[in-house]
């Protein structure tokens, strides 16, 4: 007798229960998802677009400041992710370990994160400040400085990732410290047992046990920091820094749409911006499943 099992996508219940959920990624994910597309192949005005076939690639990929854009926002990704993970993983693990109240901490690391990053950008504008700036005048006890971190377009992208790291603390640190609960204190027993130092303790059984963690983490926050548009537009009082120094791949196609008005070439930065996101994620994947294993 054929033996019948159960599956969920068989199941009319299941289908029903979750139309609700499918009728609205339908309309707020996917409908702007392919309509970004179809744009991407068109111009002329919201009201009378146009087929233009992938003309918009080709100005958007030969325009010199999209490639200034995506530059600046590989060189923010590829340094705000690594060294934010790298000080949130020293900081979780020192709350962990070494701090009473961990709760009453964990409160405080996350309440940046409930704030508007907008909001933190306004503060940081003060801080950054190159006249009265407490950040310069912290660093004048070091001879150092002052340094015009906002009005000079050296500085800008520096000023930027500063931010983007500060910014990106409060969610890491959750997550670590949530995944640093799930470890079971056996191992660090027994590891005492056998006399491991801590720092052996931590490359040998707290890192390991964290790498779905960080793995999570690592594709949040590359995502997120390809998408970084907030801290911007914050931190530079609406602009892209002096003289666009600062531009990135979202504040790129902002200006194409709403600045510039060519929707088009806006839409087809987007679908650039969405594949080169994607493809990195795949990739990201793949390295991360070979290194777990």
């Amino acid at each position: 007798m054929r033996k019948l099992k159960y599956r969920a996508e068989n199941s009319p219940q299941a289908w029903l229960f979750l139309l609700p959920a499918l009728i609205i990624i339908g309309i707020f994910n996917v409908l702007p998802l392919i309509k970004t597309f179809i744009m991407s192949m068109q111009k002329g005005t919201l009201n009378n677009l146009e087929f233009n076939g992938f003309k918009n690639f080709q100005v958007v990929l030969q325009d010199p400041k999209f490639h200034d854009a995506i530059g600046n926002t590989a060189l923010f990704a590829f340094i705000v992710v690594p060294v934010g993970l790298i000080i949130s993983m020293f900081i979780a693990i020192t709350i962990f370990e070494k701090i009473k109240h961990k709760s009453l901490f964990e409160t405080i690391f996350f309440i940046p994160y409930l704030t508007s990053v907008i909001a933190i950008g306004i503060v940081f504008r003060f801080l950054f400040n190159g006249e009265y700036g407490f950040i310069n005048y912290l660093l004048s006890f070091i001879n150092v400085g002052p340094i015009n971190f906002l009005d000079d377009p050296s500085m800008s992208m520096t000023t930027l990732i500063l931010f983007g790291i500060w910014s990106g603390l409060a969610f890491n640190i959750i997550i670590l410290l949530s995944g640093l609960r799930t470890i079971d204190d056996n191992y660090y027993k027994v590891a005492d047992m056998f006399g491991a130092t801590k720092m052996e303790q931590f490359f040998k059984i707290t890192l390991p046990q964290l790498i779905p963690t960080i793995t999570f983490l690592l594709m949040m926050n590359f995502i997120n920091a390809f998408k970084v548009y907030a801290q911007v537009f914050s931190l530079f009082n609406g602009k892209a820094g002096i003289a666009n120094s600062a531009t990135t791949g979202v504040f790129y196609i902002f200006n194409k749409f709403y600045v510039e008005y060519r929707y088009g070439q806006g839409m087809a930065a987007a679908v650039i911006l969405f594949a080169l996101i994607l493809l990195f994620t795949l990739i990201q994947n793949y390295v991360l499943k070979r290194i777990s294993k």
